[in-house]
């Protein structure tokens, strides 16, 4: 299965900033089954997929809203994204669901909703430190897996991304071990076997949780990780370079 390197920049970069990193990612050898994806922020997204396009580089959305048009006003749809040449969008993440009170409910339409575009979503989910602590964490994914995608058919869901960011381990330094990281991909994995075999071979499972290049090759070594989601060392581009050599050194 490809290795997916994504850098999810949240409320990072200016203009300026955000076409510098493109021209230097450009030039950045990928290898062969490595995939390398892109969220700017909204208001560059155009622009990024512009400069992007023709080259290795996958852009994605941070978040889109359910709805397909309407009175939602600093919304933005699925079909807008489509129109501007987005390819991925990122769903159901952590910081979506704490400040602004996202439930899996919303997430599983706004799969639904980027799927009908031919957009791929990169579906966000993981337990709370508490949730982790009390032993609830395989138990806590498997009920927002449940809730967002049971939905689906085996079809799309061959079509999406998950990633596995413990939350505990987002913006805090702390990242989950190996092993950890590890067992709870392979739950993941099991969970989507029950959809069929193909289904569980086919969808990658990223790793999301303070993944940075020295931590970076012993997470995607693991069987069933197949790539991060990253954070803040996506912001810098030697880091991210460096996390997409490694990715395809796995």
């Amino acid at each position: 299965m490809r290795k997916i390197v994504a850098g999810n920049w949240k409320m990072h970069k200016d203009r300026d900033e955000v076409s510098a990193f493109i021209a230097a990612l450009k030039n950045v050898p990928v290898p062969t089954d490595v995939e390398v994806v892109i969220a700017p922020p909204f208001p560059f997204l155009a622009a990024a997929a512009e400069q992007a396009a023709g080259s290795l580089i996958t852009v994605a959305a941070q978040n889109c809203h359910q709805k397909s048009h309407g009175a939602y006003t600093g919304e933005v749809s699925a079909p807008m994204l489509k129109s501007i040449g987005v390819k991925a969008c990122i769903v159901g993440h952590s910081e979506r669901r704490q400040y602004f009170g996202e439930t899996d409910e919303a997430v599983g339409e706004k799969i639904a909703a980027l799927l009908e575009q031919g957009i791929t979503p990169i579906y966000c989910c993981g337990e709370l430190k508490e949730d982790r602590v009390g032993g609830k964490h395989f138990e806590v994914v498997a009920a927002q897996m449940k809730a967002a995608l049971g939905a689906l058919t085996n079809d799309q869901l061959k079509r999406i991304v998950i990633a596995y960011e413990p939350v505990w381990a987002i913006g805090t330094g702390l990242t989950a071990t190996a092993q950890q990281a590890q067992e709870m991909h392979a739950h993941i994995r099991t969970l989507l076997a029950t959809h069929g075999a193909d289904v569980a071979a086919h969808v990658p499972i990223l790793y999301g949780g303070s993944c940075k290049p020295d931590n970076a090759a012993e997470l995607f070594a693991n069987p069933d990780v197949n790539g991060g989601l990253i954070g803040g060392a996506a912001l810098d581009i030697n880091q991210f370079s460096e996390l997409i050599r490694i990715a395809g050194a796995q």
